[in-house]
């Protein structure tokens, strides 16, 4: 796998970068949209009725988009080591969504593979891969700055009493602890940031990580923001509570939908458009919020293609497909031909490879990614055929999934319970367990996953003190770190 990933880069570098004088030009900035929960239907483009997303569609329209995208896992952490280290669940450090679990001190990132290449390197939103205090912090792997949320508990609120930057933390004016109320939107000063970013680095290549929390989290938003127009009168049948939460949610998509425009502006201004590689897509699976008896699946079915009525099994949490499938788009004017729908099969590990093709820069050793970088380009770029994964694989906590084409092998619950095993191309929701009709491909897939399984070495925990500040994000909160540990809770936050 890696002789053939160093093909794809060196193949992809020579024949699309071109020669030794492009090689001296400037290499393309990449800015990099990790929406916190955003499902795979929850796109006005997709044909979803409610949520107004015309920016991210055009982006999406601009550029390929992907079918068959899956994240790194189900949950936030996890799914995040695996997009910025290139390792599957079997390999990678953070395994568990404890919310302050570190990476290893020297383990390379997204941000290690760019800075190494001469990049100004940002990262904005939720971290969720090592709290303050840890060996995991985001300055340690790569990344010039960091401004937001190290611990994704933390980031719960969109109106804590500070965020923090390089574990510095920047007071916010006017919020008390109040998760739902304050005077400081946290997201209206995380983008602020981003974009001062890209403008103070326009003059060099630069990457941006821009791991924005909306629409997760509890919900609180500015009465005058003109996403909130939008969604606060609309009649859901949802009663309370939920009715309020419901109406926040959709308006944060949009919210995000309005600063990814906002983005694109902007490059387009410092004339860096067609110098940038945009990519776009959610980070795990779609959360179930809002059920009820009139919205079985959620108010806003996520998962549920509006189209065809055809719905993936599962949620955020499970490795059922619910759990792992996201949008994926990426547009880069005047490279990646504009209006194309991939449906090659990949996930989250390929990424780093990817990005290092398409960029020229070393990718490094250890990935379990495959670059998919000529489905991005145009099938069989240049000469280069798109490889394709043996297999794909997950753990969650006791589960296990595994992937080959289109068969699909799960574990739910631990070792002493029965793999079920699905035929994807038949049966894209999971409801037909056809392990006791195909005994040999099931075997086949079971291997895959012992083989791919190693045990957990865990980052360390330096300030217990500044790891357990951070997450008591409102007051009165008791620790959520029980006493004596130093290790990642067992347990995952939600």
């Amino acid at each position: 796998m890696r002789i053939a990933l160093s093909i794809s880069v060196a193949l992809i570098s020579f024949f699309f970068l071109g020669s030794e004088a492009s090689a001296e030009a400037r290499k393309p900035n990449v800015v990099y949209f990790i929406i916190d929960e955003l499902g795979y239907y929850e796109l006005s483009g997709m044909g979803h009725p409610e949520h107004v997303t015309p920016n991210i569609d055009r982006l999406m329209a601009d550029g390929v988009r992907f079918t068959q995208c899956l994240a790194g896992g189900p949950v936030c952490a996890p799914t995040r080591c695996a997009l910025l280290t290139g390792k599957h669940a079997g390999h990678m450090t953070v395994r568990a969504n404890g919310g302050f679990d570190p990476l290893r001190e020297g383990e390379a990132t997204l941000g290690t593979m760019f800075k190494d290449a001469g990049y100004s390197t940002g990262g904005f939103g939720k971290w969720g891969n090592g709290g303050r205090g840890t060996s995991g912090v985001p300055e340690k792997h790569g990344f010039d700055v960091f401004f937001g949320y190290y611990d994704q508990v933390h980031a719960h609120t969109f109106f804590p009493k500070y965020l923090v930057r390089n574990s510095e933390e920047v007071p916010l004016a006017g919020n008390t602890g109040d998760t739902k109320n304050g005077e400081t939107f946290s997201q209206y000063v995380i983008f602020d940031e981003t974009k001062k970013f890209i403008r103070e680095n326009k003059d060099k290549p630069f990457f941006a990580y821009c791991a924005f929390t909306p629409p997760h989290g509890q919900w609180g938003f500015p009465k005058d923001d003109p996403s909130w127009q939008l969604f606060k009168d609309k009649p859901y049948k949802l009663e309370g509570k939920m009715l309020e939460d419901a109406r926040m949610y959709a308006a944060m998509v949009n919210l995000v939908d309005r600063e990814v425009g906002e983005t694109r502006a902007l490059l387009k201004e410092l004339g860096l458009e067609n110098d940038t590689i945009i990519c776009f897509s959610g980070d795990n699976g779609a959360n179930k919020y809002f059920p009820s008896k009139d919205y079985p699946d959620g108010v806003f079915s996520p998962n549920v293609d509006p189209k065809a009525g055809v719905k993936y099994r599962g949620y955020k949490g499970q490795l059922y497909d619910g759990g792992l499938h996201v949008p994926y788009a990426v547009c880069w004017p005047g490279h990646v031909k504009p209006g194309r729908v991939s449906d090659h099969l990949c996930y989250f590990p390929d990424v780093m490879p990817t990005l290092a093709a398409l960029a020229g820069v070393t990718c490094p050793s250890d990935t379990d990614g495959l670059s998919f970088a000529p489905s991005i380009l145009g099938d069989d770029a240049n000469g280069v055929k798109q490889a394709e994964h043996e297999y794909l694989y997950w753990e969650h906590n006791k589960d296990r999934a595994v992937r080959a084409g289109n068969w699909k092998a799960i574990q739910v619950g631990g070792p002493e319970k029965a793999w079920e095993l699905y035929d994807l191309a038949a049966d894209p929701s999971e409801e037909k367990n056809v392990a006791a009709d195909h005994a040999d491909v099931l075997e086949k897939l079971k291997g895959y996953a012992a083989a791919a399984h190693v045990p957990v070495q865990p980052g360390e925990v330096y300030d217990r003190g500044l790891v357990e500040k951070d997450r008591k994000y409102k007051e009165g909160m008791p620790s959520p770190m029980p006493k004596g540990k130093k290790k990642p809770p067992a347990k995952a936050a939600s």
